[in-house]
Order: structure tokens, then C-alpha cells, then sequence
């Protein structure tokens, strides 16, 4: 900003110029301002004063504006260590979910931005291979996905080998098991056991999808679905995104802030570590694939009665100032009513289903 003495000598230096036969632009130029501004100037200066009126000038904020108590509230919100490791998405449904609204996830963003606290909060290609398999799910153990993923061991070579089961509709967990080494005897075992624990008759319809590998294919798994009644479902060869949803659990698991990629120092503190993982992931963890639900609350039947329960919290905050909704409606919490595993081209993906 150039202050009120700087723009009187400039105008001086210009009329001195131009009287002594310099043109008006020119001048202008090499002082790095334009005719318009220095007319303005000069028409000010003709008024009494050539100083900027900008800074005093009142600045009102729009009614809908947060106040700075409420800005304030939201960075505390934000930085507490209760909500330290969350995004945005997940804080403003953790609240929501005490009854509490303070600001919308865009405010959130907005704020941290601003005070460059937007950090990282907590760490492909088209083939030409033909179509991959589709499943949808409407309730829960219609559809699972299962995957293998390593885990290092304590020395560089060591690995131990997590095998775990998701259900395609609430994402939640339904089990899983840390052994040293990959065969399908161990597979067996474990969806055997799954099947206990979600008290599965084998008569119910039940799909498992899986990718080409050798423990997913093997004999004695592949005699132990058809034992237990299950359809077996799998990748397409040398395709990496057919089973999306395992993929995307090992990568939440593997970027967990006290996740070990250095190691664990035995198969006991991986299982010790898994469990700890699996107790967050399902009851604690705010899932953006299924409304920023926890998956064992899905899985239980429980997520009408929570995000209706949102629904009211936003409808009430909307009352309270609907002027901050410009007219929009408040967000959708109502359940999508199906969810794909690799839709095809032509399915369903409006607000009622999810897709992966």
C-alpha cells in the first residue's frame, strides 16, 4: 500500500514530466502506475487528502458467517485428542452423533486450510481384460471378500501372513487370523470359523470373493466351500482392483499411525497388534464407504436408527441458522440399500447403492 506523502511526490514527479514534455502514460509507466490511478490521485488530492481510505473502510461479514467464537470451536474441536486423528468427514458425524453440530465438513476444511492444519490426519491403469465378476449385497453375510496380505517380521526376509474376511455390505470384519506361512488349510480353517461365529447355516446363500491366488484356489479350500455351501468367487488373472474392498482394508491397516512397517518382533505382537486394529476399525473407526458408520454397527443392524438420528441433529441445525444452506437441503444420511462388488456398466449408482 503506498502511503499518502510517496503518492504526492509521485504526482509532482509526473506533472513535472509531463511539463517538460514527457507524455502522461509514460510517465506513469516509470513511476509503475497507470493514468487512472494517478487521476484518482489527483482527484483526491483536490478533496484534501491523498491517502487510501481502504483500511478504515467497515467491512461487514455475511450473515451466515461463523463468529470468531465459533471459528475458535471448530480449531479446538479439531486439534482435540479425541478427534486429532479424524477428518473432517469423521468429526463432524462423531459429533453429530452426540447431538452436536457446530460447523459442515466444507467449514471444517476451510478453517484448517486456512491455518494450514490440513495435513494428513493419522499414511491405475485401465487393462484390457474382460469383465469382472459382479455381486451386490443387500444385508450383511450375503457377500465376502477375504485376501492375504504380509506383515514383516523382525528380521528382513521374515514375514507373517494376515488372512482376514470382510462382509461386502457393512465392511465389518468377520475374521481374521496372523499364521507364517500361506497354504489352504489355513483358508479352510479360517472360514470354517467365520461361519461358526456368525451362526451361518449352510444353506444360506453366501459368496466369497477372493483373488488367483494358490490358497484361495486350492483343494481343501475349494472342498470346504462346497461343504459349507458357499459359491466361490474370483478375480480375473493378473487383475489387482477385482477385489477392491480387501484392498482398500489392508491399506487403512497398513497406514494406521502405530502400524509397525519396520516389523513385529514376533507372530504373538502382530496378533496382539491386529486385534487392537480390528477392535478400532469395527467399532470406532467412521467409514466413509457406509455413511461414516462404524462397520460393527452395520453389521448389527443398528444404522437407521443412528442416522436418523444424525438426520434430526442437521435439520436442527438448519433451523437455527438457515441462512448458512443457502436454500440447499440438508446432507442424505438415509442407508444405500445395496452395495457392488465391480458393477457392470449399467448398474445402479445413485445415493441408494454403493459401489467399489
Amino acid at each position: 500500500m503506498i502511503s499518502g506523502p510517496d503518492r504526492e511526490e509521485a504526482i509532482t514527479l509526473i506533472e513535472e514530466a509531463v511539463a517538460d514534455g514527457a507524455s502522461l502514460d509514460k510517465a506513469c509507466e516509470l513511476l509503475g502506475i497507470t493514468e487512472r490511478t494517478y487521476y484518482r490521485w489527483k482527484n483526491k488530492q483536490k478533496q484534501g487528502s491523498v491517502e487510501d481510505s481502504r483500511p478504515s473502510a467497515e467491512h461487514s461479514s455475511p450473515s451466515w458467517a461463523l463468529s470468531p467464537e465459533e471459528r475458535q470451536r471448530v480449531l479446538d474441536t479439531a486439534n482435540s485428542p479425541e478427534y486429532a486423528d479424524m477428518t473432517p468427514h469423521e468429526i463432524v458425524v462423531a459429533l453429530a452423533d452426540k447431538g452436536i453440530y457446530i460447523a459442515s465438513e466444507s467449514t471444517f476444511y476451510r478453517i484448517l486450510r486456512e491455518e494450514k492444519l490440513l495435513n494428513h490426519r493419522g499414511r491405475t491403469a485401465e487393462s484390457g481384460h474382460g469383465e469382472a465378476t459382479t455381486h451386490v449385497a443387500t444385508a450383511p453375510n450375503q457377500v465376502w471378500t477375504w485376501d492375504i496380505t504380509y506383515l514383516n517380521g523382525p528380521v528382513k526376509g521374515l514375514f507373517y501372513y494376515l488372512y482376514m474376511i470382510i462382509d461386502l455390505f457393512s465392511r465389518d470384519v468377520v475374521d481374521w487370523e496372523i499364521w507364517d506361512t500361506q497354504d489352504a488349510e489355513h483358508a479352510s480353517e479360517l472360514i470354517r470359523r467365520a461361519c461358526m461365529k456368525q451362526g451361518r447355516l449352510s444353506t444360506q446363500p453366501l459368496v466369497l470373493h477372493s483373488d488367483n491366488g494358490s490358497p484361495m484356489k486350492g483343494a481343501t479350500m475349494l472342498e470346504t466351500l462346497y461343504v459349507l455351501g458357499i459359491t466361490p468367487s474370483n478375480s480375473r488373472p493378473r487383475v489387482s482392483n477385482d477385489n477392491a474392498y480387501s484392498e482398500s482394508m489392508f491399506k487403512t491397516l497398513k497406514y494406521r499411525p502405530n502400524y509397525q512397517p519396520k516389523g513385529f518382533e514376533s507372530i504373538e505382537a502382530a496378533r496382539t497388534w491386529v486385534a487392537g486394529f480390528v477392535q478400532w476399525y469395527r467399532n470406532e473407526h467412521y467409514h466413509s464407504g457406509i455413511k461414516f458408520l462404524h462397520p460393527a454397527d452395520v453389521h448389527a443392524g443398528k444404522a437407521a436408527e443412528i442416522l436418523e438420528k444424525r438426520q434430526v441433529v442437521y435439520e436442527a441445525a438448519k433451523a437455527a441458522h438457515p441462512e448458512r444452506w443457502h436454500g440447499r437441503k440438508t446432507r442424505d444420511w438415509t442407508m444405500p440399500v445395496a452395495v457392488y462388488l465391480n458393477p457392470p456398466a449399467k448398474a445402479d449408482t445413485s445415493d441408494d447403492a454403493r459401489v467399489a
